[in-house]
């Protein structure tokens, strides 16, 4: 260790020079850069200063560039203890800028950081126990600075952990910060957390005490004897069941972060108080902190109700009522092109469409027993004709319909009909988001019947089909989840039994991976459902598929048999994108609206320089229709560099500038969006790559064979 510190120390002044050089802003970033942590997925996004870029720091001279591993870490080590003895010297400040700067150049030297896996609770026992105990820390240090503060509920969450309060003044950003400075000084106090049981008679003493009305109507929901408590040292408690770590000092307080404060009624009753819930956030390390914040930012910039408007696709009019979305005519193109798509899918996949009303008689409903299991979330009925009529919730009562309107022979069968109907169910309208949570949305609905036999074979039909649909659009990462039969369901052990072995072997035979959720099947059968991972490693539950006992049996459906004999078919609900506004408010933001060219809403914009372009741009526009291109011209008159700037903020994929000498050649000069140059093509050929690109998913520059430059290093 002497050694590497005096090897450190004697090359400062050769080895810093270099690093010096660069500007002291450029010496920030990269300390930032470094202890920033590095994305898991390749998503175009650039983390590296240019100049490490252009001139890596192994060009560097110095004795100590040889370091590595353990040696480079010791080196690293007597570096900062050299800075810190320089400053509690208070050495001229020149001097500690030379050994600060040696110091980042050593950093510098470490490799570039691996992905950084972000564990969830199912994963991570120790992270689940961490964030449980890092809410209870946080109520802690609420009560600690707000002694008025009631305390309600707090769980872990998926990413982190959240504190109900009733507290009569609103926390402010300013309250937050307060907040983690008092969660860093418990964690690092070491305090212990302690387990005890009470009885419910002197859990409610000490509440009655404590003046916590909240905790008494909690203590009162809870039924097992006896009533456990965790405490933290001797200062702060709550009911709690736990887990939770040992001490406050098994929590990082660099990997905790508190986030936010929103309202949230108590038990979640719109009749009953509003409270303030602070929302944190909690990991194992540092690293992973960085990592989830790294995502969040970049799911800020991607969200879809912003890119929405932006790029001028979707809107929410609230003079017609909320989540109700309006499709403008760039996003009813891509919308287009998706429905196109999936049509043509399950066409040749053997599916026939139907199309089915948007209202029926409730007494259709009642049948199908949505009426008594999905009122809340069914609008209200309409009276015509003194009967009642409902807007529909689902399409699958219509598809029965279909079926039963004549005798089917097991011939038939199987029988697949799909349908993209829209349906329209209530939300409270706190809950509406964004395309993510909607009053009206289309569902891709499909429906299989089938023999029981067949089952087997049309479940993995299914899953070959929504593996190449969703990977057409970039979602090839899948989680899989297999639900068996619940305590309370419908059908005989039997077809229970066949159904969910049925969807085994087709998993298995289709190779995937799966995990099973034990009784957490829908009551009246068995399903799969598929969630994907989208480009900054959001998982979103897409895809589902469902065996069906009930509404078959509810509405008598049968088959005639081999023998003549009258049977009940198999049916499957099916859906692959969900609904199609979720399904594009997610390909948004996985994109960033940058979409696959094949979807851009404008492949082609052109970009006149002089008047007399005006009619070639025009014609060029004309001929890209023929050949299902959509492209557009830019006649805002706007300078050249305000033109190509609009396009990329636009998301176009190719641009092409036209000035004379485009006019007098016939040619274009095609510009990608990712700043790479396609040369100048006659325009017949500029037409023909650019519509073969579209026929055969692909960019334009991948037709052409072309490497453009890495993104970063084309501007």
């Amino acid at each position: 260790l002497l050694l590497a510190a005096h090897a450190a120390r004697a090359s400062i002044a050769r080895g810093s020079s270099m690093l010096m050089s660069q500007p002291q802003s450029t010496i920030r970033a990269t300390a930032v850069m470094r202890a920033a942590v590095a994305p898991t997925v390749s998503d175009r996004l650039v983390r590296t200063a240019p100049w490490q870029r252009a001139r890596p720091l192994a060009t560097a001279t110095s004795p100590a560039e040889v370091l590595k591993g353990e040696a480079l870490e010791e080196a690293i080590s007597a570096q900062g203890n050299a800075v810190r003895e320089l400053k509690e010297a208070k050495a001229a400040k020149e001097e500690i800028d030379t050994a600060v700067a040696r110091l980042l150049e050593l950093k510098a030297m470490r490799p570039p950081p691996g992905p950084v896996h972000l564990p969830s609770n199912e994963e991570s026992d120790t992270l689940l126990r961490t964030r449980h105990t890092s809410a209870h820390v946080m109520a802690m240090a609420v009560q600690r600075l707000f002694p008025k503060a009631q305390v309600t509920i707090g769980p872990w969450i998926e990413n982190g952990f959240y504190y109900d309060f009733d507290f009569e003044e609103q926390f402010t950003p300013q309250d937050l910060k307060k907040i983690k400075k008092e969660m860093d000084k418990i964690m690092r106090k070491k305090l212990p957390l302690r387990r005890e049981e009470v009885s419910r008679e002197e859990a409610r003493k000490r509440i009655e005490a404590l003046g916590e009305p909240y905790k008494l109507e909690i203590l009162d929901g809870i039924k097992e004897e006896p009533i456990t408590i965790y405490h933290i040292g001797d200062e702060w408690w709550d009911l709690c069941a736990g887990p939770h770590v040992e001490t406050t000092g098994d929590i990082d307080p660099k990997a905790v972060a508190v986030d936010s404060v929103a309202g949230a009624y108590w038990r979640g009753d719109e009749s009953k108080a509003m409270l303030q819930r602070i929302y944190g956030t909690a990991w194992e390390s540092k690293e992973q902190l960085a990592e989830y914040q790294h995502r969040v930012e970049e799911a800020k910039r991607r969200d879809h109700r912003m890119l929405g408007k932006k790029l001028n696709l979707f809107s929410i009019q609230q003079d017609a009522g909320g989540g109700l979305v309006f499709w403008h005519p760039k996003g009813s193109r891509v919308r287009r092109l998706i429905e196109d798509f999936w049509k043509d899918e399950h066409v040749e996949s053997g599916y026939e469409l139907l199309y089915t009303p948007h209202v029926a008689n409730v007494d259709l409903w009642k049948t199908s027993g949505h009426f008594d299991f999905y009122q809340d979330g069914m609008f209200d009925q309409m009276d015509v004709e003194e009967e009642q009529y409902q807007i529909k919730p689902m399409n699958c009562p219509f598809h029965v319909l279909v079926y039963k309107d004549g005798l089917r022979s097991y011939r038939e069968l199987p029988l697949r009909w799909a349908e993209l109907g829209t349906v329209y169910r209530y939300e409270r309208s706190g809950t509406l988001h964004g395309l993510f949570r909607v009053r009206g949305f289309t569902q891709d609905d499909a429906h299989i019947f089938c023999l029981p036999e067949q089952l087997s074979d049309e479940i993995l039909g299914v899953l070959d089909l929504t593996e190449r649909i969703l990977s057409r659009f970039g979602f090839a990462d899948y989680e899989i989840n297999l639900s068996t039969r619940p305590e309370k369901s419908v059908g005989s052990d039997d077809i229970w039994t066949k159904a969910t072995d049925a969807l085994v072997d087709a998993l298995k035979r289709k190779g995937w991976s799966y995990t099973v959720d034990e009784g957490g099947g829908a009551f009246y059968g068995p399903k799969i459902d598929l969630k994907i991972r989208d480009a900054i490693g959001r998982t979103w539950q897409c895809s589902t598929i469902q065996c069906d006992f009930n509404l078959p049996q509810r509405f008598e459906l049968e088959y005639v048999d081999g023998e003549g004999q009258r049977q009940q078919p198999i049916m499957v609900h099916r859906a692959i994108f969900g609904s199609i506004e979720r399904f594009f408010g997610i390909l948004t933001e996985s994109t960033a609206g940058d979409f696959p060219y094949w979807l851009a809403p404008t492949q082609l914009r052109l970009l006149p320089v002089v008047s007399e372009a005006e009619a070639f741009c025009k014609d060029v526009v004309d001929r890209a229709r023929k050949m299902d291109l959509r492209a557009e011209v830019d006649m805002s008159g706007e300078r050249l560099g305000k033109l190509i700037r609009n396009a990329e903020m636009q998301r176009v994929p190719v641009m092409a500038v036209v000035g004379k000498k485009e006019i007098e050649s016939g040619k274009l000069a095609l510009r990608t969006r990712y700043g790479g140059s396609l040369g100048e093509l006659q325009l017949d050929e500029a037409l023909e790559v650019m519509a073969k690109a579209a026929n055969t998913y692909v960019e334009p520059h991948e037709v052409l064979g072309i490497e453009l430059p890495a993104e970063g290093d084309s501007k």
